[in-house]
């Protein structure tokens, strides 16, 4: 299956890349689209461009805002390790600084981890949350190794053949992974002082600290907006039966599955993903 470069993918539609201060964090966020704000959120060691496929639809009823964690992409790199709660008050620090009191998150993996917490936390600042994948609720060794081998292999030496190792282990088809995908990533990576900022971030993955940041069954309980969990068919984190189960601890949740996709079902399905968000954000309005 052919897919568009991306940024021809995102050719026509009117959107600003800049950098927006949040305390210490330079950081990197596209804006697209009027209308309910949608913040678009990655995973461990992405960057805004794993949502090239899905900004022109989204931007069509949605002021879309993809951004970047600290540490991530080309936002401030990190000298320290960071959790659960630096990515929640970065997330909120960023909602203040756009003007944005209310919005609908979206979240990949991390994504969905931070986007939970944050629901939870702040239930008045969220309206709708789409969990794609979502991490937070798991802790399996082989999993955290993988990720953590992996994503730190690619940022020490971020060869062409690196980078798209760590790439491919996101799909169930390999060859999504396009040449230019691998090329955006290396560049990022490559940037002086990535290797040690990934070093922090993949804290998560160590067993101790990842416990203390886990979801929590009262964390869950307390996301009252709707809710939408997203699995995949071919999900290397785990399987669907964690996304049914964190589903069924929501007060308003619902559960799909998208087939033939792997981690980033955004990606390798983006169409099935962009009706099925579309459909459940705008609660089946036309």
């Amino acid at each position: 299956m052919s897919r568009p470069s991306v940024w021809s993918a995102l050719a026509g539609l009117e959107l600003s890349i800049r950098y927006v201060q949040v305390g210490q964090w330079r950081t990197r966020v596209l804006e697209a689209g009027e209308g309910e704000p949608l913040v678009l959120m990655h995973g461990t060691g992405g960057h805004l461009e794993a949502y090239a496929h899905n900004i022109v639809p989204l931007a069509e009823r949605f002021r879309v805002i993809a951004y970047e964690y600290p540490g991530h992409g080309y936002t401030t790199h990190t000298t320290r390790d960071l959790e659960l709660p630096d990515y929640v008050a970065h997330l909120d620090g960023l909602l203040d600084a756009l003007g944005v009191d209310r919005a609908n998150l979206s979240g990949e993996s991390l994504g969905g981890w931070v986007a939970l917490k944050y629901a939870a936390a702040h239930p008045d600042r969220v309206r709708r949350i789409v969990l794609n994948t979502p991490g937070g609720t798991m802790a399996t060794p082989e999993v955290m190794e993988r990720i953590r081998s992996l994503s730190q292999a690619a940022a020490d030496d971020p060869t062409e053949e690196r980078i798209r190792a760590r790439l491919e282990w996101l799909m169930a088809d390999p060859s999504t992974v396009t040449d230019e995908l691998v090329d955006i990533r290396r560049a990022i990576y490559a940037r002086p002082g990535f290797a040690e900022s990934m070093r922090h971030i993949l804290c998560l993955q160590d067993p101790e600290i990842r416990e203390r940041n886990l979801v929590t069954d009262a964390e869950l309980a307390a996301v009252t907006g709707p809710a939408l969990v997203v699995w995949t068919s071919d999900d290397p984190s785990g399987p669907a039966a964690a996304g049914m189960n964190m589903a069924a601890k929501m007060p308003d949740a619902r559960f799909e599955v998208i087939k033939d996709a792997g981690h980033w079902p955004q990606w390798e399905q983006s169409e099935t993903f962009n009706a099925l968000a579309l459909e459940f954000l705008t609660g089946g309005k036309p």
